[in-house]
């Protein structure tokens, strides 16, 4: 069942989505040559409980940690280890703090070392800005009367059109006081199908973009997503609020523009 938000309720998801965007600034930082992903978990656990929040990935279903790290060929739900991370790692951080009862989901993907994407290998700076400009491309898409089809399309068109597959299996979320909420957002579709969206509806935008096939495998400990052909994969994801006349990016980082 999707639930539109009250006036109140999305004064509180526009606080939890703030301080998503926050802990993300503060825990991108973290990623250097050297340091584990277990460290940058424990940073986030710690930075979560001083701002007054909980990280909801921790004991969700038996997840072990407070953010996923995904990193090169893992898609999502990377449990964070002891490997340190090395120059070139292609790395995805999610977070996602409840702060009084409601929750604010984003993620990112950086290279580690590269300050900016002129530092990165072009293979790695084209796939990560073709899946950033994806995601944007979809929440472009977000308006009263607009379909969830709409949303899937445009992520799609880009996508492919780069000669990358979007992944299937895992898809954007409605959220709010729960961490997964109806409707399910697919990052593929056809223009005018699938749901209309309203006025009030919350939900994360968050293609999972391989450089290879869209194939992927889930390991033993039931949680870590990878490439099936081992190839690389990013991903984004913003908090997205539907409005009056468009959408609002709930989980926007400060000096982070919609026109991207």
């Amino acid at each position: 069942m999707v639930t539109i938000k009250s006036g109140r309720e999305i004064e509180a998801m526009r606080k939890a989505g703030k301080l998503a965007a926050h802990c993300l600034t503060d825990m991108l930082k973290l990623v250097k040559p050297g340091v584990t992903p277990l460290q940058i978990d424990r940073a986030c656990y710690e930075w979560t409980k001083a701002h007054g929040a909980v990280p909801a990935p921790l004991h969700y279903h038996g997840f072990p940690a407070s953010l996923c790290i995904s990193v090169n060929d893992v898609v999502c739900h990377g449990i964070p280890g002891t490997r340190a991370l090395k120059k070139g790692d292609l790395v995805n951080l999610d977070v996602t703090p409840i702060l009084d009862g409601f929750h604010g989901d984003t993620n990112a993907t950086t290279v580690v070392g590269a300050a900016k994407s002129s530092d990165m290998p072009p293979e790695l700076s084209r796939l990560i800005e073709t899946t950033h400009r994806s995601m944007w491309d979809g929440i472009r898409q977000v308006r009263p009367g607009s379909t969830l089809g709409d949303i899937g399309h445009a992520i799609q068109t880009r996508v492919e059109g780069a000669g990358y597959s979007v992944v299937l299996e895992y898809c954007g979320h409605g959220i709010g006081r729960a961490f997964h909420e109806d409707p399910t957002v697919s990052h593929v579709g056809k223009p005018g199908q699938g749901m209309k969206l309203r006025e009030g509806m919350t939900f994360t935008i968050e293609p999972m973009v391989n450089m290879g096939e869209r194939h992927i495998y889930v390991e033993e400990d039931g949680w870590t997503v990878r490439t099936s052909d081992g190839s690389l994969s990013a991903q984004f994801e913003h908090t997205i609020l539907v409005t009056p006349t468009g959408f609002e990016v709930l989980t926007l980082r400060e000096g982070e523009s919609i026109s991207e």
